[in-house]
């Protein structure tokens, strides 16, 4: 019998807002589709948390033998600004006065180096917006042979009333009703071409300043934002398909527009699982780059930010992610990260720990039923933190073993060692770094001893000695920080 088969999962579908037992489209088979960056700057951290929880759902199912066909888009046209006019894409390549494509192939590189250090696995397929137009424009025929959508000015606009009169349910995903869409609906650029104000772009005609355009029989223009991930999706995984992933904030109006058009275009709910991930904050606020209350993953990593007082590793970072549900508010601080940072050195150090534990002709402890509580909060909507509960409780086996206190049998140390390399590694991704962790561990030891002895030379008006210590440390790359809460540093 195939692993898969033996375990029964639960997810929560935002669709029906209820846990559901996961019947795949086809036994032994899942399509997955999750929404990706629009690659106009650096990806935020926002991001990273999302698509490390479906990066973290993509290897439990790999793990339970499924063939997973796991598709993640670029965006790289089409995402409108406000004004409902202009794409994000060409709006930074006109700031920084470089062609789009090079915005788009600097901040995909950024995406993808980032993923990297986090430990990600690639997905299945990446395609991207533009290199799915001639797909976008048939699919925008198709809306408007099946009379649900209409050119005006050179665009194409969705007809969300005439939907929903011939039986559509625009709302069904974020459970909003028409009268609070249409009241909801701002006043934007192109407003006038609409038949009614809750209508929403399939292709905008381009003004000439416009950098990023298309021919289409209704004239030069760009696809608009929701169209890509429709397209996209059931190009690679079929009219309808198992799983639709992506941040909470594009349940509306994104993912309620795709399940629009492809209905439109299909007369089929493209997706049988909707599933979204919560917001982060940080500091308990809002994240926003206009208050400054915002921090990019790689200034995590290095350190190089005024809000976190140290640089944390990505295992740390990623464990930390893995220690709140997916479908949980996360907010990261300094003091939640150093927490997260000694429960993963202690996890570290047990999966060390492993390899020289003594054995004997028994157990005292129940090591089968311990690894079906894994699977069983796995299987319970993959819920990440009751997980890790269960894990630290095989750090405590491992630490009594190794005093002495309990014994384990060699098939027990095997079960134990396997379950264990399999939940902290394939299916949460984390990277055994014990040595870096100690290794770093000697490094803040060494850096606390010499930031105290800048310290009391500067107390002593040893300015002399006080700027040695920061200067020569600066040239080893190491950045020494003044602030209200002391002195901290960062390694370049």
């Amino acid at each position: 019998m195939e692993l898969y088969n033996s375990n029964s999962i639960k997810l929560y579908n935002s669709l029906t807002k209820s846990k559901e037992t996961f019947e795949p489209l086809n036994e032994g088979m899942i399509g997955m589709y999750v929404c990706g960056p629009t690659v106009y700057s650096n990806v935020h951290l926002g991001n990273v948390r999302t698509f490390m929880s479906f990066d973290m759902i993509y290897r439990y199912f790999l793990h339970l033998g499924y063939k997973v066909r796991y598709v993640r888009n670029i965006t790289d046209a089409g995402h409108l600004t406000d004004d409902d006019s202009e794409d994000k894409i060409s709006t930074k390549a006109r700031l920084e006065k470089l062609e789009p494509m090079e915005i788009v192939q600097k901040y995909t590189v950024d995406f993808h180096d980032i993923l990297k250090r986090f430990n990600f696995l690639p997905p299945s397929i990446e395609p991207t917006a533009t290199g799915h137009i001639v797909e976008q424009i048939e699919a925008i025929e198709e809306i408007i042979s099946n009379g649900l959508a209409y050119e005006s000015n050179g665009s194409v606009y969705f007809d969300v009333l005439k939907y929903n009169e011939q039986g559509g349910d625009y709302g069904m995903l974020s459970k909003r009703k028409m009268d609070e869409v249409i009241s909801n609906t701002r006043t934007l650029d192109g407003q006038a071409e609409k038949k009614n104000p809750q209508d929403f772009a399939l292709w905008k005609k381009a003004n000439p300043e416009h950098i990023m355009r298309w021919p289409s029989p209704w004239g030069v223009g760009f696809p608009g934002w929701h169209l890509e991930c429709t397209v996209m999706s059931t190009k690679y995984l079929g009219e309808t398909f198992d799983i639709h992933g992506g941040g909470m904030d594009l349940k509306f109006p994104h993912h309620e527009c795709e399940i629009a058009q492809s209905k439109a275009c299909t007369n089929t709910n493209p997706v049988n699982y909707w599933m979204h991930t919560n917001m982060l904050t940080l500091n308990s606020q809002k994240m926003s780059k206009s208050t400054g209350n915002s921090i990019l993953p790689g200034e995590i990593l290095s350190g190089d930010n005024d809000i976190l007082r140290k640089a944390f590793s990505a295992g740390v970072v990623r464990f930390f992610c893995m220690q709140a549900h997916y479908r949980s508010i996360l907010d990261f601080s300094s003091d939640a990260l150093e927490a997260s940072e000694k429960g993963f050195q202690k996890l570290m150090e047990a999966m060390t720990s492993l390899k020289d534990l003594t054995t004997s002709n028994s157990s005292s402890v129940n090591i089968q039923d311990w690894k079906d509580k894994c699977y069983g909060a796995m299987n319970d909507d993959f819920n990440t933190p009751i997980l890790i509960s269960h894990l630290f409780e095989a750090v405590k086996f491992v630490n009594v073993i190794k005093e002495g206190k309990e014994t384990i049998s060699k098939s027990d140390l095997e079960l134990l060692s396997n379950t264990m390399r399999i939940f902290v590694f394939d299916v949460l991704g984390l990277e055994n770094s014990t040595n870096g962790d100690a290794s770093d561990s000697k490094l803040d030891g060494v850096m606390q001893m010499l930031i105290d002895m800048r310290k009391d030379a500067r107390d002593n008006k040893d300015w002399a000695l006080s700027d040695k210590i920061r200067d020569e440390l600066a040239e080893l790359g190491i950045q020494l920080k003044d602030g209200k809460d002391g002195t901290t540093f960062s390694v370049n």
